[in-house]
């Protein structure tokens, strides 16, 4: 439809439709994310490997969509939003049906790949298609519609997840994607359109390497060093080379005609601080939801859908506070929110050192929402900061660089958080020991809290109360 010319009842009525399409490919991706956590206990007892060694899990699927991610909108001019889209749904259940019926961890990790390869396109091109299907007036408003289940999905992940493996087995937490994705790949044939590039730029292939193989070996050397019990040598090696690759990366696409990401986009400030801000205060928050649920379950006794009810408050709060974030920022700048929200993220993940035997269930549930408000608040300011000067010429560029930097940060986040585990844990004698687990669980938030207040410096790095603050937030958009 040519932009401007009014849409027929039948286009309206079909685009509601790719609507409904594409949010519940979003709502596939964000629950599958979060569904896992509070079943990996329950995994590691079925495939006869420690809890503490199962982070594997959840990095292997958080890498792959950043690998992914910088691929979509090429793949997606060139063969067409319908079969991308489609492509992505089938690799997304071939991969849950691979994860059900895996017999060992590395079994599991494989199959993750897959699937986080299939779910690293769902919704970029998903988001793509809105674009090209809908007027610029009307984008926004249809983008609110698609985000909602993205943002149910955190909420009745880890609860659903706990609940599967008490009532049937921690393989049905990956089974249930598979008659979902056969639906939705045959809706997706008769309501996705199918639009391509007009323009089809080449794809810096070598570029690409560069940057998947950085994002590869940093994250699985952080990872190494707990899960395969890498000597330090070895993974420190693996760091450098990584870091090596993705400062190519960037020095080689400065002469390059069509990269990837353009270093052009770092002339933005707020876009420069927005994604260093993104990545370290993401290390903290990012572990949470992996370090919750096994501590409930290994050092307090909770069962996996008492640990799944518990994460209900952070989710919820942070659906609740998302028209406060649009008030905080118009009024304080994101200068000010972001230094302080920055601060009181790192203290509420540090005082989950706090959490203990006996404490009022009240009051855990208070903990927990506090630190979903805040958490919640801190995505919000950080996306909208990130995006708010690019033109548009830039923006899809930035959109899937701040989505895959944000992914690369899960990764690494919950990465870190698992090696910082294994040290206290050997350093302690912990592992099997209930109350020396607790101890060590307690120091891997300080340390992991005390890494998040440490980022709130980058924010400080804002121009108080420039102009471009003083707009509008309008376009908040999901996590």
């Amino acid at each position: 439809m040519a932009a401007g010319v009014p849409a027929s009842a039948a286009e309206q009525a079909h685009r509601k439709r790719m609507l409904w399409l594409v949010a519940i490919g979003f709502f596939m991706q964000t629950l599958d994310a979060t569904i896992v956590n509070t079943a990996l206990p329950a995994m590691a007892d079925g495939l006869h490997e420690s809890p503490l060694r199962m982070q594997s899990v959840l990095v292997a699927y958080s890498l792959t969509m950043a690998m992914f991610i910088p691929l979509s909108g090429w793949l997606a001019d060139h063969l067409g939003t319908r079969r991308v889209f489609m492509g992505a749904i089938l690799v997304f259940a071939a991969g849950s049906l691979a994860c059900g019926m895996s017999t060992s961890l590395s079994h599991l990790v494989m199959a993750r790949i897959v699937q986080g390869a299939g779910g690293a396109l769902l919704l970029p091109v998903g988001r793509l298609a809105v674009l090209r299907a809908y007027p610029r007036g009307e984008f926004l408003a249809a983008m609110s519609f698609v985000a909602i289940p993205g943002l149910i999905g955190p909420l009745l992940g880890p609860t659903l997840g706990g609940w599967l493996v008490q009532m049937a087995s921690w393989h049905w937490v990956f089974l249930v994607n598979v008659p979902v994705g056969l639906v939705g790949w045959v809706a997706a044939r008769q309501l996705m359109p199918d639009f391509r590039g007009v323009t089809h730029q080449p794809l810096d292939l070598a570029g690409y390497g560069l940057l998947a193989l950085g994002m590869v070996l940093v994250s699985l050397s952080v990872d190494g060093m707990s899960e395969f019990g890498m000597p330090s040598a070895i993974a420190l090696v693996g760091l450098i080379t990584g870091l090596a690759c993705m400062v190519a990366y960037w020095l080689r696409a400065s002469g390059q005609e069509h990269p990837l990401f353009s270093p052009m986009l770092f002339r933005v400030p707020a876009l420069s601080i927005g994604l260093t801000g993104n990545l370290f205060s993401r290390l903290g928050s990012s572990a949470v939801p992996f370090l919750i649920p096994l501590m409930l379950q290994l050092s307090l006794g909770f069962t996996p859908a008492q640990a799944g009810m518990m994460m209900l408050p952070i989710a919820a709060a942070g659906m609740a506070v998302k028209r406060f974030a649009t008030w905080s920022i118009t009024r304080y700048g994101y200068r000010r929110v972001l230094v302080i929200n920055t601060m009181l993220v790192g203290g509420l993940i540090a005082s989950f050192a706090l959490v203990g035997r006996g404490e009022p269930m009240w009051l855990l549930l208070v903990h927990f929402a506090c630190f979903g408000a805040c958490n919640s608040l801190q995505f919000t300011a950080m996306n909208t900061l990130t995006l708010r000067d690019l033109d548009s010429a830039q923006a899809s560029s930035g959109n899937s660089l701040l989505s895959m930097v944000q992914m690369l940060a899960i990764s690494l986040g919950v990465a870190l958080a698992s090696t910082v585990l294994a040290g206290f844990t050997n350093w302690l004698g912990a592992e099997g020991h209930a109350d020396r687990m607790l101890t060590v669980f307690h120091a891997t938030f300080i340390c992991m809290g005390g890494m998040t207040l440490a980022s709130a410096w980058i924010f400080w790095q804002l121009s108080p109360q420039s102009a471009w603050v003083r707009r509008m937030v309008h376009d908040i958009g999901p996590d």
